[in-house]
């Protein structure tokens, strides 16, 4: 990243009401009510996976976006340090607790269906460009057990790209890694549908350029980028962010051509 770059902005909500849990398991999301009147699966920074399931949920997910996928509206949502303080399970006042401050929201679709891989066809190209898109941002989470997609309004809809990035949890070999296949794409739901790689590599490639991988970066919080110390300034962290899409888009043939091995495998 060479200067500093206009960001791109999220709305920031106050959340009002936790309302319930959402699943078991260590990211607790729940569902909560914010103060725009809307509710919101909230992603908490205290949870186990920490703000680095943040920081890939905001960057996978608003990468979704720009290539054109259905991916519910993120806001930045803030938790007061008086809120939670009533809730009677002790694990999730604990959850809170730890989550003051600036957390992650996403809209919560009414009445979405779970994507059923054996009721629902989807189309051959569309197929290709979400296995391009995971393997491009390194998403282990799309697999039979768990698709992370919905059907909402008779359009397909990608959640939960927390598992995404593999390499900010061992940033001293994020060149490699960002020149590297993404063996994980064996196990992708889609992954034997995609059969237009190559095609879905061309057209979604194009719709990139470094400014706006920039400025994605730029939405990253400063809090969340220090949080876990890796690095010693909140710049330097985009920077290695920017390095790392900019690189592994920019030799997409590697990913490419591993999932496509990958899918004659299951032939």
């Amino acid at each position: 990243m060479t200067g500093k770059q206009t960001p791109l902005t999220l709305r920031h909500v106050n959340v009002m009401r936790y309302v319930m849990p959402l699943r078991e398991g260590g990211s607790l999301p729940a569902l909560a009510d914010a103060d725009d009147g809307f509710s919101y699966v909230l992603k908490f920074k205290g949870a186990g996976q920490g703000v680095k399931a943040l920081i890939a949920e905001l960057l996978g997910g608003e990468i979704a976006r720009l290539l054109g996928f259905k991916v519910p509206e993120m806001a930045f949502a803030n938790l007061d340090e008086a809120f939670g303080r009533s809730e009677g399970d002790e694990e999730i006042q604990d959850l809170l607790k730890a989550s003051q401050g600036m957390n992650l929201g996403l809209h919560f679709l009414s009445k979405a269906l779970t994507f059923d891989p054996g009721a629902t066809q989807v189309d051959p190209m569309l197929a290709s460009k979400i296995v391009w898109l995971d393997a491009f941002i390194t998403n282990v989470d799309r697999t039979f057990r768990n698709t992370n997609m919905l059907l909402w309004n008779r359009e397909l809809w990608l959640i939960d790209h927390g598992a995404s990035f593999l390499f900010h949890h061992g940033w001293e070999n994020w060149e490699k890694q960002a020149l590297s296949p993404f063996p994980l794409i064996k196990d992708h739901v889609l992954l034997p549908l995609a059969l237009h790689l190559k095609e879905a590599d061309r057209e979604l490639k194009a719709m990139f350029t470094e400014n706006e991988i920039d400025a994605l970066v730029w939405l990253i919080p400063d809090e969340w980028i220090l949080a876990s110390r890796d690095v010693e300034t909140a710049e330097e962290g985009r920077s290695i962010y920017s390095k790392f899409l900019k690189t592994r888009l920019k030799n997409s043939e590697v990913f490419v051509n591993g999932a496509e091995d990958a899918r004659k495998a299951l032939i």
